[in-house]
């Protein structure tokens, strides 16, 4: 695909409908993520799943969409990211109808498991189809900064559209009304230019079949604390690592996970993933069990922060500009950290909400600035051909970290305490910063 360098506000017309296609599709799967956390009990009783069984929506959800996005994202490079991405929005379309017709747990987790796979898919040929289509510098800057902002927006509008309809119509509601939104997008990424692909590369099956299992057992490890899952996903990460560095065209070539750019951008990704989702998820618990807000309220009291992941969404990017993405990526890490701080001391009074709101809105200004700058640095100075690949891995540290990031603060949490847990969040983020500023100005 050919990258024509524009001013930072100037866009073509086509660009600017592929911006539009592509932004909300990104936004689509990330309300598909949360839209049906708060309909659990609902779901579960209209197919009967078992209360211990309710996890397991999720799950489904998330083990695919966290196990296969690295392998989706280098099948985009060699197939076509814009096919993998049409495919992908065919399958969540598909997978969202079935949602919304099953009648048994089976055909409900099988609905779930295939919106996962089609996540897997469609977000990194999305966000690759981004970066190539804008060159790199301020324009594509920009548009990371309003994808962070989607991305961040839509968990929360998940949650809140997800209890919006299960008042007003059905669980099912929250699978029917994915079908004409995926299927408007589908039509319309007709206008998404295809990009071009390599000529004859050989499959790495050995590194696909070993890294995405690998991420499944590790995913599922952390979900189901499975010992025997940790250790099966040692085993295969290793022997992909082994395969990768003695195959002829390896699914990751070790020369890009070299790059500190590719490898502490990731991390400080990972980080901002696990610990921010996590703190979100305590500080719900907090005001529904300790200040008995209801979750109306709940959703409330998000949403006044919630603006300014919108904010950061657009400053973000003329502030990568101006500053570079390595120290936004830090900046935002540390001010993540800090207005986690406050939270720690909060007590059973609704007062507390005077602290709490503040707090949230900085915390989440700090991580989506962090998110765009992660962004931005994990996939820099690579070529056109392996932006799928470089995408596929930032997809795929989100993925990881939202799915790792509750269930290990939450042991916390039920072992130390609410305020233990979030304390660790804190400190765990602050120290990664100085990591990343370390590791990224050694020569």
């Amino acid at each position: 695909m050919s990258v024509v360098a524009l001013p930072p506000a100037r866009f073509t017309p086509k660009q600017r409908t592929a911006l539009v296609v592509l932004l909300g599709a990104g936004f689509l799967l990330s309300i598909d993520f949360s839209i049906l956390n708060v309909a659990l009990p609902q779901v579960g009783a209209g197919v009967g799943l078992d209360v211990g069984a309710l996890p397991w929506v999720s799950t489904a959800f998330v083990l695919p969409a966290a196990g296969f996005t690295l392998v989706c994202g280098r099948l985009a490079d060699l197939l076509g990211r814009r096919r993998l991405f049409r495919s992908g929005m065919a399958l969540l379309a598909a997978g969202s109808l079935l949602g919304g017709f099953a009648a048994t747990p089976e055909l409900l987790l099988t609905a779930r498991a295939l919106q996962g796979f089609a996540t897997a898919m469609t977000l990194p040929a999305a966000l690759s189809l981004l970066t190539t289509t804008f060159a790199e510098g301020a324009g594509r800057e920009r548009v990371l900064g309003l994808n962070g902002a989607l991305l961040s927006g839509g968990f929360t509008v998940g949650a809140l559209a997800g209890g919006t309809l299960v008042d007003l119509l059905s669980w099912r509601a929250a699978f029917f009304v994915n079908v004409p939104v995926a299927a408007a997008i589908l039509i319309a990424s007709r206008v998404v230019a295809e990009s071009t692909r390599p000529g004859r590369t050989r499959p790495d099956l050995p590194g696909a079949v070993t890294v995405s299992g690998g991420l499944l057992a590790l995913v599922y490890a952390v979900i189901a604390s499975s010992l025997v899952a940790a250790i099966t996903a040692v085993v295969l990460l290793v022997a992909f690592a082994m395969v990768e560095r003695r195959s002829p065209a390896p699914l990751v070539p070790p020369r890009i996970l070299a790059r500190r750019t590719v490898k502490w951008g990731n991390f400080g990704g990972l980080v901002l993933f696990a610990v921010e989702p996590a703190v979100i998820y305590l500080t719900t618990l907090y005001l529904q069990r300790v200040l008995g807000l209801s979750p109306l309220v709940t959703g409330l009291v998000f949403g006044v922060p919630g603006l300014a992941s919108v904010a950061a969404g657009v400053l973000a990017g003329r502030a990568v500009g101006r500053f570079g993405s390595r120290v936004l990526l830090v900046a935002g890490l540390v001010v993540q950290a800090l207005a986690t701080l406050p939270l720690v001391f909060l007590g059973p009074d609704r007062t507390a909400l005077l602290i709490l709101v503040p707090a949230l809105f900085v915390g989440f200004f700090g991580h989506v600035s962090a998110i765009v700058a992660f962004t931005v640095t994990a996939t820099s100075g690579l070529p056109d051909e392996e932006q799928g690949l470089a995408t596929g891995l930032t997809s795929m540290t989100q993925q990881v970290g939202i799915t790792v990031g509750i269930p290990i603060l939450s042991a916390v949490a039920v072992h130390g305490g609410t305020h233990l847990a979030l304390g660790v969040a804190a400190a765990a983020t602050l120290a990664s910063a100085v990591l990343i500023t370390v590791k990224l100005k050694e020569p």
